[in-house]
């Protein structure tokens, strides 16, 4: 991945003139964003990682498993939020690791969280590097004498297949695509597709409670974990004997949106699922949001539910709907629906009609191409981030969640402290917000802000953002649906948690990381 933006560096591109141009008379926007620096004229901090210890850890894992050069630690800086991206462009490299080691098997994960702990030395796993929270950028202070980032990717094998459990064994390191490769050859798959899918790890899914496009069909990806073995500086951890149990409390969980804080995740048990014959994807227009969150709610609590279900309110609906041949007959733009389904051939046609006969209840329209287009470029958007961030413009994206009885509360106030929050700031924004996942009680919300950068574009988002998290928190949502906590939403998870429980988390902290040496300031 790019180290100073997302995904493949070929794929990138600047906005068109005409895009541009729509830009900055749409938001306002009157000069360009900071441009991306040239690596080698970055100033970079000196390594702090003593010579002896990282002779000690090239013992551990190899010679060539480690490196301090110049590109391998700025790649593994932070992760991928618009903060991040601008803290980079903008020369700011303080938090960069000393050192990047890549182990190959648990044991060496286990020698370096015991050498690490000795000799007070911060360590960060890092499995893809798609955080937007903050995940990847811990607070090291004077606490430890240097950092080193704990790189997964040569822990990337398939290593067990139960097909008669329907149960795959993979290591954390797999990327999105591998798993599903590997998985492919035997016939199976994850079904988890998040936007970050390209580039995010199977570790990096558990460790974030990470929910993919499809979880209306298969379900989180923390649903579908059954076993785990952790490498934690106390020693090995072996969790999932049975599918489900009354032995005590699920101690899974305690793992299971950790993000790394807890203990490293060496290898993962989950559920998968027979590859599909038939992927088909649909669209739909209804009048309104109110209209829209009705049906995906029958979807929900009633089915019948297709595997993918996104609803996108009124604003996020005209620019989808921008393109004159996919904007239909009526007069206004209305909410746009998204539908797909994924099985046998039969299957597929079975639900999608019923769906239909459903909709069409409800006056829904169908939008050709809609379907077919969004699953085309269902991993783009951070691309145009990227664009739209060079350009200019102050492009970030925050989501929640929340029982159905208050979705319509917590919508009104997000959007409205995000309004007045930026054009307070003389930068009034354009706000998008769709509903990404569904439950029997509730919906996730997921928010895209737009506007204009103004002098501290960082200062800027973190007063939206502030405004934003409270307003989640007053209205009665959890400050992360899917995103996770890093330290971007450690206030409002520690408010969201209470006092008690969050005594407890930092005391099973303190026993399995006593030195506290597991990606500090992050989550706890």
């Amino acid at each position: 991945m790019a180290w100073w933006g997302w995904g493949d560096p070929d794929l990138a591109r600047p906005l068109s003139p005409e895009m541009s141009s729509l830009v900055r008379e749409a938001l306002g926007v009157r000069r360009d964003g900071p441009p991306v620096p040239s690596l080698e004229g970055l100033d970079l901090p000196e390594s702090r990682m003593p010579p002896e210890v990282a002779e000690h850890l090239s013992q551990i894992v190899g010679p060539n498993q480690l490196s301090a050069e110049r590109e391998p630690r700025v790649g593994h800086l932070r992760g991928k939020s618009t903060s991040d991206l601008l803290r980079l462009r903008l020369g700011d490299l303080s938090d960069a690791p000393d050192l990047v080691v890549m182990p190959g098997s648990h044991q060496e994960i286990l020698d370096v969280l015991e050498l690490c702990t000795a000799e007070r030395i911060a360590v960060v796993p890092f499995g893809g590097g798609t955080s937007v929270v903050g995940g990847l950028a811990p607070r090291r202070g004077d606490s430890f004498q240097s950092m080193l980032a704990l790189d997964l990717q040569r822990l990337n094998r398939l290593t067990g297949l139960d097909e008669e459990s329907r149960l795959a064994t993979l290591e954390p390191g797999l990327r999105g695509p591998q798993a599903e490769a590997r998985l492919g050859e035997r016939g199976y798959t994850l079904g988890h597709f998040p936007q970050s899918f390209e580039y995010a790890s199977v570790g990096g899914f558990a460790a974030t409670r990470s929910s993919g496009q499809a979880s209306a069909g298969y379900g989180r990806f923390d649903e579908r974990v059954v076993g785990l073995t952790v490498a934690t500086p106390r020693g090995t951890v072996e969790l999932g004997q049975a599918p489900r149990s009354a032995a005590g409390p699920d101690l899974r969980q305690l793992f299971l949106g950790s993000e790394g804080t807890l203990g490293v995740l060496t290898s993962l048990r989950v559920e998968i699922s027979p590859a599909p014959a038939v992927r088909r994807y649909e669209g739909w227009r209804l009048p309104d949001f109110a209209a829209a969150t009705a049906v995906v709610r029958r979807f929900a609590q009633d089915g019948p539910a297709p595997t993918i279900v996104r609803v996108s309110d009124e604003v996020e609906t005209a620019l989808n709907l921008a393109r004159p041949e996919l904007a239909g007959t009526s007069g206004g733009a209305g909410c746009l629906l998204i539908t797909g389904w994924e099985g046998s051939a039969t299957e597929v046609q079975e639900r999608a009609e019923a769906v239909r006969q459903m909709l069409g209840q409800f006056g829904a329209e169908p939008v050709p191409e809609a379907g077919p287009d969004w699953a085309a470029g269902r991993f783009s958007a951070p691309y145009l981030r990227d664009a739209l961030l060079a350009a200019g413009a102050l492009v970030e994206t925050l989501e929640t969640a929340c029982f159905w009885s208050g979705l319509p509360r917590i919508y009104a106030a997000v959007r409205q402290a995000l309004v007045d929050s930026l054009s307070g700031l003389g930068t009034p924004p354009v706000v998008l917000c769709h509903i990404s996942h569904i439950y029997r009680s509730g919906a996730s919300l997921y928010f895209t802000v737009a506007c204009a950068q103004n002098d501290d574009p960082v200062r800027q988002w973190q007063q939206a953002k502030t405004a934003a998290s409270d307003a989640i928190l007053t209205a009665g949502g959890t400050i992360s649906h899917h995103h996770g906590v890093g330290t971007e939403h450690r206030y409002w998870y520690h408010r969201q948690l209470g006092p008690v429980m969050l005594d407890a988390l930092r005391a099973v902290k303190r026993e399995l990381d006593p030195a506290g040496i597991l990606n500090p300031g992050v989550l706890v």
